[in-house]
């Protein structure tokens, strides 16, 4: 069977979920409908005409893009206008659009976290910290016999999770008691008489993005008929998520060593480099698109060279002069996400049973010729 855009659109959510978008980023459904039957997906960085003429011709139902189609409030749409023309052939031929832009860069394992890769970073952290992840502590009182079953549901819901460490949890052993009341069908006891069982405390963490899913999961393995369990916010910082990624290379290099593995990582001609290319680099912050508001968090988190877009001239010598370097590859170095979210979304299709194919698209849509 072929998915619905409606599901195609949740498994892109849950990879990179909205809640991960900076503030007023246009992101979401911005043309069509979802209300359809997707037979194929197209992933592109910018939505041309090129890239709609490519949809057309393979019959695709769905471009998943990384920047808007449309940016900035419409006062009309006229179709004998360059973008009106694109929005008619895209509405005629009944292709919905769906931007996933900085909730994609903020993801884990999403655009930043692919640029420190092909850098070669490891262990990369946020370069700009936006938001940290919820915690709740899970508390259930389970009877002995249970005890195994009960913990190995909530954890495989993907509780227990602690820094880099998984199936984190704690056990003590106790006595509980309870009065069944009339109606009741208890596991132990019988309606009417206080029932006294040896019963153990479990007691995980759980991040908030999953709490429903790990109660859920708590309960169809618990053989009460009316758990007794505490689900409480914890002042403990979860996992963090941002802008960017920074950290040490795997093995230091020159600038000028890091500049040709850009060039080849990221596919492009050439890159703009400030800086001296015998200088040695030990730490590298990355971060797609336009990054020169970034070369302060850069210099103070000790980066010796960022990796990123449009970086203009003034901002180029702020950052000589305060030791930084820099290796600007271009704005459409992110083309490296349609490769990399056509076989994330792709795999999560697969998984879900539908036979929805998605495809990175061809087309260049680099504005910028090098003469």
């Amino acid at each position: 069977m072929f998915a619905k855009g409606q599901t195609v659109i949740q498994l892109m959510e849950k990879f990179a979920p909205k809640s991960l978008a900076v503030e007023n980023d246009k992101i979401g459904l911005q043309l069509g409908t979802l209300n359809k039957e997707i037979t194929k997906v197209l992933v592109a960085l910018d939505v041309t005409h090129e890239v709609a003429d490519e949809a057309i011709s393979m019959g695709a139902e769905l471009i998943v893009a990384h920047h808007a189609i449309i940016f900035r409030p419409l006062a009309n749409l006229r179709t004998d206008t360059p973008m009106g023309s694109l929005y008619e052939k895209l509405i005629k031929h009944d292709i919905a659009v769906y931007i996933s832009h900085t909730n994609l860069d903020a993801a884990e394992g999403g655009m930043n976290d692919w640029m420190a890769s092909i850098v070669g970073i490891a262990e990369p952290k946020p370069l700009e910290e936006l938001q940290t992840e919820k915690l709740y502590k899970l508390v259930v009182f389970v009877p002995r016999t249970h005890r195994e079953q009960v913990l190995s549901a909530v954890l495989g819901a993907g509780a227990g999770h602690i820094g880099e460490y998984s199936h984190c949890s704690f056990t003590a052993e106790g006595t509980g008691t309870f009065l069944p009341g009339q109606g009741t069908n208890p596991h132990l006891g019988q309606p009417g008489k206080l029932e006294r069982a040896e019963e153990d405390r479990i007691e995980t963490i759980v991040p908030e993005r999953l709490r429903s899913k790990v109660v859920q999961a708590m309960l169809k393995a618990h053989p009460y008929e009316e758990a007794a369990y505490d689900l409480y916010a914890l002042e403990l910082k979860g996992k963090a998520y941002g802008l960017g990624r920074i950290g040490k290379l795997e093995t230091p290099v020159t600038l000028a060593e890091l500049t040709d593995i850009v060039k080849r990582g990221f596919d492009v001609p050439a890159v703009r480099v400030v800086g001296d290319g015998e200088r040695i680099v030990k730490k590298a912050a990355v971060l797609g698109g336009s990054g020169s508001r970034y070369i302060h968090h850069a210099i103070r988190q000790g980066a010796d060279v960022l990796i990123t877009g449009d970086i203009d001239y003034h901002t180029a010598h702020d950052a000589l002069m305060a030791g930084l370097s820099i290796i600007d590859p271009g704005h459409n170095s992110e083309k490296i996400m349609k490769r990399e979210v056509a076989a994330v979304l792709g795999r999560l299709l697969a998984e879900s049973g539908s036979r929805t194919a998605v495809y990175a698209s061809e087309p260049n849509t680099e504005p910028f010729r090098f003469a």
